[in-house]
């Protein structure tokens, strides 16, 4: 399963269309990063070079020149030499960069800094990411003096420089049918992961024996890799919304909250789900448990195009409020702790977030100041949590480090959403059932 070839065309058309005539967009990929003389990072390309392009090897650039005769798509990458090959592993190289990835000139990336000058003349703007990769900052920068050098000789240089991201991103946020299917396959790959660690958990393992069980499933369920840093929090940790030390022992009658997903051909997923170390809820981790569920599945209620994209904070944030109050955890009245914000000190954090190639991705919330409507084709998550940490003052001890966060990844429909992460046991009842069966 991949993105075809055809729709990287595609979407380099649509991006080449909203391109001035005399404009030039010059995108690098991600550097490759060194762990030592002869050790690398795993590579992940820059995503929004991989967009556009479908090129997953590092040391490259991608040149977008609306009308330029010789052809619009210009790909520098890097040699294919069999010597290196044996070192390095396969490289496509310039003859199946233009016949497989459908540049129409492909080039050496060693010519790239002689060429750039050439590449610039004549474009009136320079769609390009400034500050991302200091590397070609430099070299941008240097080529631009060099052509302004010349200008007494007649030579045009671009005059503004413009964000290209602005574009790449708002085409990013709207998923095809195709991307979503990636999506969906990184959701399901990552909801198996979920289910084994809940069947395996028990009191006395440690916090790292999950983390190892999540890669495993994932790796072996087709993922490259984790999506981010998976996040296992038994007891206190998930009270710290990002906790990576993951390596605590597991205690029996704390809850253990997970978040965690996988990478599929560079697209994530990512779920949290919170359930207990023993397989069973005390009476105070139910109440709070079922109250995240029901603020999920009020948001979930919402989703369909047209919705201001703040509407499922609000709804969150009304059912936390009503619960909250109901269990004498707050005070005073709903209106007064909305106003307030006095939930804030147990929900600190939004309703969710984009989904995509990045696991926080892409695209603007807010549009002209007002918060962007929903459409069909985005994709994001739902992610209420409660944090009740000891530490707050006033807090009941019946309730001392109880921390419940549930997420799940959704597409919006034409009509309404579908959860790409379904197949999970969510309520108490599921839960408890699923970890003792």
């Amino acid at each position: 399963m991949k993105i075809s070839s055809a729709e990287y065309k595609t979407r380099r058309q649509k991006f080449l269309a909203q391109l001035p005539k005399n404009a030039i967009a010059i995108l690098p990929t991600a550097p490759e990063r060194h762990k030592t003389a002869d050790s690398y990072y795993d590579y992940h390309p820059d995503n929004s070079f991989y967009y556009l392009t479908g090129y997953d090897e590092p040391n490259c650039v991608a040149v977008f020149m609306p009308g330029r005769t010789e052809g619009e798509f210009l790909l520098f990458n890097m040699l294919k030499i069999r010597e290196q090959e044996i070192w390095t592993g396969f490289r496509v190289g310039q003859e199946a960069a233009v016949s497989e990835y459908g540049a129409n000139q492909a080039f050496p990336m060693t010519e790239f800094d002689q060429m750039l000058p050439e590449l610039l003349t004549g474009r009136e703007s320079l769609y390009f990411a400034l500050g991302r990769n200091p590397e070609y900052d430099q070299k941008i920068i240097l080529a631009l003096n060099e052509l302004r050098g010349r200008v007494r000789s007649g030579v045009a240089v671009p005059d503004t420089i413009i964000n290209v991201e602005k574009i790449i991103f708002e085409m990013r946020l709207i998923k095809t049918e195709a991307e979503i299917d990636l999506l969906r396959t990184a959701g399901q790959i990552s909801v198996g992961a979920h289910k084994k660690i809940m069947k395996i958990c028990k009191p006395g393992m440690n916090e790292f024996h999950i983390a190892a069980e999540i890669m495993y499933e994932l790796l072996n369920g087709g993922c490259q890799s984790t999506a981010y840093g998976s996040i296992v929090a038994g007891g206190e940790n998930g009270i710290v919304l990002h906790y990576q030390a993951n390596n605590a022992e597991l205690k029996s009658g704390d809850l253990l909250l997970v978040d965690a997903g996988g990478e599929y051909q560079f697209y994530d997923a990512d779920i949290t789900t919170t359930f207990p170390v023993n397989g069973k809820f005390s009476t105070e981790q139910k109440l709070i448990y079922d109250l995240v569920l029901k603020a999920q599945h009020a948001a979930f209620s919402k989703i369909k195009p047209g919705i201001a994209w703040w509407t499922l904070q609000e709804t969150i944030l009304q059912v936390f409020a009503e619960g909250l109050l109901a269990l004498g955890i707050l005070q005073g009245s709903v209106e007064k702790i909305l106003e307030d914000k006095s939930y804030f000190k147990f929900y600190m954090h939004n309703s969710g977030h984009w989904l995509g190639l990045d696991t926080h991705d892409v695209g603007a919330y807010k549009v002209n100041g007002e918060w962007r409507k929903l459409a069909k084709g985005m994709v994001f998550t739902v992610e209420p949590g409660l944090y009740l940490s000891k530490d707050i003052p006033g807090l009941d001890p019946k309730w001392h480090d109880i921390a419940v966060r549930i997420e799940d990844d959704v597409v919006v429909t034409e009509s309404g959403y579908d959860i790409l992460t379904k197949g999970l046991p969510r309520t108490t009842d599921e839960i408890e059932a699923f970890m003792k069966g």
